[in-house]
């Protein structure tokens, strides 16, 4: 009987195996492995992908400063080898799952699939590849459901996701392409209506056909039944708005984004509300700005946004022209966490903006700095932004010496009894100053000295490790022997007591018995202030000599004050040049028109050398066109009545232009180098002796004087070249060319006065060397001549 009934289940067994079998087209073996692919391996796998999908979505990180992505999905340049797989642990999972599904379960027969699953496990199959970024592994999956299921009734999503793989292969025109015809389709789900347009969107905006872009990106949102999805595309329709200068419909898009309220992500009503704050003239009804922006940041779910938040209310007072409130609502958005580094980026550029504004040059510079670390190397802000902390360098350097030297200036054309005043008001500012610094210092070390004599006494009492309530609330330590439950109330006790005196004079330091005795400490301190430390009055019952602080005279700082000639020329040449390259600085390179005219018109008030009075008027003359047009006229007359053989006079008359004359300064020098290199030495020092004429107060005048020494020393020997270096240094100090200068005359020179012809007995060859002089020369020409017919 057992050994029937072990054939009856061996015999049924055996007949189960080959009904299920993949290779027999039974009802049982389509539902066994048609069942086991979806609740199995095609389950497991796409809670895989879930998870991958997931921690691809929390890891992402916007960028609110362009438009947003149609998916968020952080796009690396990786390459991977031919079966080789991402990263992803969550990805990989569902891949195997679904090459597992196809390679147990698949039933492909005569050419037909009869697992209804299969196309799943394809789907699945492509998805996994498409999120761990191996496109074209993905596209051949997609391509296989197209091709091998076309009943399937995933057939529309497998097109979705194939153009959606297009896209990040580049293939923009060809998805656009394919959606379009996909999209005439009537009988298509909401979700792949949804889905298919927000793709067409992102094929639009990666093709730069932002106007297609709005049509499509209205019909994802129609269609979508996505709070998230809607959220986003509505935002992104307005950052599509913006880019087409469509204001009042983008502030519409915007606004639909922040009704949505609580559906919406919270960070995208924030950003709403700071974009809409952008498309807006705040500026004309601030009130309205203000009562909105305060509840905002009073609410508590706003807390994680105060970045973007506080950066919106700086702006808005930036644009008032209220730079304290600015400053204080930009240092706001810094203070708080954020992981925008453009936005800090922001913030710190405008800061030192502001400070620029305001002459504070080596704080601006600071925060200039601080923007150049949140900065990428890639951004092209980044070069603009450290090409102006280079030239802010320079401007910090001539603003110090031209308020240095005009301080000096100053001081000297002042009369003696003007000066001494000067000093009394600067020595009686001194004195209170340094009277509140020696009073700090005093509270300081009074506090110190109760600090030590308190540890001192606490050192000699034992204190129970109980804790009892002491005054103001807090716990203090209960003295020995102190019975809690007799004793309840504080002043019954001797022991707290005593123990609250000691924290008391620790906390306080000794204080008078009377009325408000925090404040009369004030009081009593102010008045020790009045009686100045380093007063240098004597006291009237007071018989001995005090001792007089030299700093405190103004003698002290008179015999400081140059008196040579030399060096007051010196300090005011150094000024002129400062003021001269400030006002170029601002005009080229921060166009800072305003403040470039101020520097000029200082600088020709202070009546400088003549080298800087021409280029100065010029600069001025162009700013003026810009600024004033009638004083513009009256330096143009005043060029051309004075300076009617300089190149300026030809600029302001019109006859030849800045940027295309050939014969312009800098065109002229490259021309005078080939020449010098060439050793055409006395043509050369012809056109620049022209040349100098012409160009008279142009910033190339010292490259101009330079070469000419050069030049001088080829042909009239070493003398010249000193002298000519020596001109150099004495008429363009504080150049790059006077640097040159300081160091052939330093160096150079030197070295060439030593040089001696050594006799060289042993040498078989030998060479005879002829005195002459500029190769142009008749004398020179005619001993040539007959050289060559010697040589012949």
């Amino acid at each position: 009987m057992k050994n029937y009934l072990i054939y009856i289940a061996s015999f049924g067994l055996c007949a189960f195996v080959i009904a299920c079998s993949t290779k027999k087209d039974t009802l049982i073996s389509r539902n066994w492995h048609a069942l086991n692919s979806k609740y199995n391996t095609v389950y497991n796998g796409e809670v895989a992908l879930q998870l991958g999908i997931d921690g691809l979505k929390n890891a992402y990180v916007d960028d609110f400063w362009e438009i947003l992505p149609v998916e968020r999905m952080q796009i690396e340049e990786e390459s991977f080898l031919p079966g080789q797989k991402g990263k992803n642990a969550n990805f990989s999972r569902a891949e195997d799952k679904a090459i597992k599904a196809i390679q147990k379960h698949s039933m492909n027969i005569e050419g037909r699939e009869r697992n209804s699953q299969m196309d799943e496990a394809h789907l699945l199959l492509g998805k996994a590849r498409y999120y761990d970024k191996r496109f074209v592994p993905a596209l051949e999956a997609f391509n296989y459901i197209l091709y091998k299921y076309s009943n399937s009734d995933k057939i529309y999503e497998a097109k979705v996701w194939r153009e959606k793989t297009n896209v990040r292969l580049e293939n923009d025109a060809l998805a656009v392409k394919n959606l379009t015809l996909l999209l005439k389709r009537h009988d298509l789900p909401p979700h792949i209506k949804a889905d298919g347009n927000a793709l067409l969107t992102q094929a639009y905006i990666n093709l730069e056909e932002k106007q297609k872009a709005v049509n499509s990106i209205k019909k994802s949102i129609e269609y979508t039944s996505n709070k998230e999805e809607k959220a986003r595309y509505r935002f992104i329709l307005g950052q599509l708005y913006e880019q087409l200068k469509y204001k009042d419909s983008a502030s519409i898009a915007f606004q639909e984004v922040i009704n949505m309220k609580r559906q919406s992500p919270r960070i995208y009503v924030i950003q709403a509300h700071a974009k809409q704050a952008g498309l807006i003239d705040v500026t004309k009804d601030t009130l309205i700005f203000t009562k909105k922006y305060a509840k905002l940041l009073k609410d508590r779910e706003n807390r994680s946004y105060l970045d973007v938040l506080n950066h919106q209310v700086a702006l808005f007072y930036d644009q008032l022209k209220l730079q304290e409130k600015a400053k204080n609502y930009y240092k706001k958005s810094l203070k708080s966490t954020s992981s925008d580094s453009y936005l800090m980026a922001s913030n710190y550029r405008n800061l030192a903006k502001i400070y620029f504004d305001q002459t504070k040059y080596e704080i601006a510079g600071k925060y200039y700095d601080s923007t150049l670390t949140k900065f990428t190397k890639k951004n092209r802000e980044y070069f603009i932004i450290e090409k102006k902390r280079k030239n802010l360098d320079e401007v910090i350097k001539y603003e110090k010496i031209a308020k240095h030297n005009d301080s000096i200036i100053n001081l000297i054309t002042m009369s003696d009894q003007e000066r001494i005043f000067y000093f009394q008001k600067f020595i009686k500012e001194l004195k209170k100053k340094d009277s509140l610094q020696v009073a700090l210092d005093q509270k300081k070390q009074v506090i110190e000295q109760n600090r030590e004599q308190n540890n001192q006494q606490n050192d000699n009492v034992f204190f129970d490790p109980n804790i009892v309530p002491t005054p103001g609330g807090k716990r203090g330590i209960t003295p020995l022997g102190l019975d809690e439950s007799k004793n309840s109330f504080y002043f019954y006790n001797p022991s707290t007591v005593a123990y609250g005196k000691v924290e008391f004079t620790k906390k306080w330091g000794k204080r008078a018995l009377v009325d408000n005795w925090k404040w009369s400490a004030e009081i009593q301190n102010q008045k020790n202030e009045e009686v100045n430390p380093v007063n240098l009055e004597v006291s009237k019952n007071q018989s001995e000599t005090v001792t007089i602080n030299e700093k405190y005279t103004p003698e002290f700082y008179l015999v400081k004050l140059p008196t040579s000639k030399t060096v007051i020329d010196s300090l005011t040449k150094e000024r002129n040049n400062a003021y001269y390259n400030l006002g170029v600085i601002y005009k080229e390179k921060f166009f800072e028109n305003k403040v470039a005219e101020e520097r000029f018109e200082q600088l020709l008030a202070n009546k400088p050398e003549e080298r800087f009075i021409l280029p100065a008027k010029y600069n001025l003359f162009r700013l003026y066109e810009i600024s004033d047009p009638e004083k513009a006229q009256k330096l143009k007359a005043d060029i051309i009545a004075n300076y009617p053989n300089t190149r300026y006079a030809q600029l302001v008359n019109g006859q030849i232009s800045e940027n295309k004359d050939p014969e312009a300064p800098l065109q002229v020098y490259q021309n005078c180098h080939v020449m010098f290199e060439n050793q055409e030495y006395k043509v050369a020092l012809d056109k620049i002796d022209k040349s100098m004429t012409l160009f008279s107060g142009d910033p190339l005048l010292p490259k101009f004087e330079l070469l000419k020494a050069l030049l001088n020393g080829k042909i009239l020997g070493l003398n010249a070249y000193r002298e000519g270096v020596q001109k150099v240094i004495n008429t363009y100090p504080d150049t790059d060319e006077a640097t040159k200068a300081e160091e052939i005359l330093r160096i150079d020179i030197p070295k060439m006065e030593q040089m001696v012809l050594s006799a060289d007995t042993t040498s078989v060859k030998w060479k005879v060397l002829y005195k002459v002089g500029a190769k142009e020369d008749k004398n020179t020409k005619i001993l040539i001549d007959k050289l060559e017919k010697y040589i012949k």
